[in-house]
């Protein structure tokens, strides 16, 4: 029976997944049938029916993987031998992964803050305009895209060929270097700008999300308040930094939060369009490279532990910000 833990072959597999299936229909049909048939059912226990596998299937699908993680980030690459912190340290300490790290500090905080800041600015322009559903959609479609797709679209907008007789550039920056009488670059391999040129492709996609929620709390601005800074003579620049930025600031800090959030998860911009390579890894691509690719089964859980307590300050804040949102209305 150990195929029920550890299934190998896909007809294994494919069994595991049926009896999966059938014990929560099973469970679930019984904990519907006897609440509905006992009416004198103490409350505890239709709160512990309704909760209990909830709870039980975080507790298997959720915590469990959560430790195991933890406790194999302290052990070797096959996780047979405990060897205390030495994954941590070569983390923080050989190059290679310090160039990880520093990375994933970078887009942590230029994606974020670049991201809200074009969806702002672009939400403010585009405000009560004739053509604001227009302007709004455009923006908003690179979040329909995936992130694999959008890495596709943005590499052939980075492609580059070696200046050789009448090759002509097939990407769209080079073309318009060659256009102004410059040389091609290679955006992708050139370090270290071409980590910058990756996270414009997450800015591309994330600006969208920012402009939505940020519209939305701009037009949510009292016409009281925008009326009274006119009279006091306040026009553009000035009613944007003393009215609007300050009225909007709790959607602010969510946009940066939660984008924030989801680009410590980075991984199909970098797998795709560089595989890591040319100093681009991060922390979650590398986390997929020591573990599936290396085999180092007690690196790859350290890095992924590492990037699970970087993201714990940033749910934290973000929480906090809600619930005070949340006081104030």
């Amino acid at each position: 029976m150990d195929w029920l833990l550890r299934p190998d072959t896909t007809p294994e597999k494919l069994a595991l997944m049926v009896i999966a299936i059938v014990l929560f229909v099973v469970v679930m049909g019984a904990i519907l049938l006897g609440i509905d048939r006992l009416r004198r059912t103490p409350t505890w226990v239709v709160v512990a029916g309704f909760l209990g596998p909830t709870l039980l299937f975080l507790a298997f699908g959720l915590f469990y993987p959560g430790l195991r993680t933890i406790w194999s980030s302290f052990h070797d690459g096959r996780g047979r031998n405990f060897i205390g912190l030495d994954n941590y340290v070569t983390a923080f300490t050989q190059e290679q992964f310090q160039v990880v790290l520093r990375n994933t500090a970078l887009w942590v905080v230029l994606v974020p803050l670049a991201a809200t800041f074009f969806g702002l600015v672009y939400a403010v322009l585009v405000d009560r305009t004739r053509f604001e559903y227009l302007a709004k959609t455009l923006i908003f479609l690179p979040m329909s895209i995936s992130l694999v797709g959008a890495s596709i679209i943005w590499k052939f907008v980075y492609e580059y060929k070696p200046v050789q007789g009448n090759i002509q550039q097939t990407g769209l920056l080079n073309q318009l270097l060659v256009w102004l009488g410059m040389q091609p670059q290679q955006f992708l391999q050139d370090q270290p700008w071409n980590n910058l040129f990756l996270i414009a492709v997450m800015v591309w996609i994330q600006a969208g999300f920012a402009m939505t929620v940020l519209s939305a709390a701009v037009k949510a601005i009292p016409d009281d308040i925008v009326e009274a800074a006119r009279l006091d003579g306040l026009h553009g620049l000035s009613m944007f930094r003393y009215i609007t930025v300050p009225s909007i600031r709790p959607a602010l800090v969510v946009v940066v939060t939660t984008i924030a959030m989801a680009t410590l998860k980075v991984f199909d911009i970098v797998r795709t369009m560089t595989g890591g390579n040319f100093d681009t890894s991060v922390v979650a691509y590398e986390f997929y490279t020591q573990s599936f690719t290396a085999r180092n089964q007690g690196l790859g859980a350290a890095l992924a532990v590492i990037l699970f307590v970087l993201v714990i300050p940033i749910i934290a804040y973000n929480v906090r910000q809600l619930k005070l949102a949340e006081e104030i209305r």
